[in-house]
């Protein structure tokens, strides 16, 4: 395989990092609606909680994203 397809191949597989950060976010939202569900009187912490647990989950989502467009177009 020469150099491009390796690049490729890299790209692909930094590419795979973004699906941990939507199954991420999914189970943050469905857990924060059982805590919400259990304690509604918490709804405001849960809230606020569960948007920054989101925000970092997105981050690593984004550096995975950003690591594989570097992967092909810096060369």
């Amino acid at each position: 395989m020469d150099y491009n397809g390796m690049l490729a191949l890299g790209a692909g597989i930094a590419a795979l990092g973004v699906v941990g950060g939507g199954i991420g976010i999914g189970l943050i939202g469905g857990k924060a609606v059982e805590a919400v569900a259990r304690q509604p009187e918490a709804k405001g912490d849960i809230t606020s909680t569960m948007i920054l647990s989101i925000a970092f989950a997105e981050v690593t989502s984004l550096y995975a994203l950003v690591v594989s467009i570097l992967l092909i177009f810096v060369k």
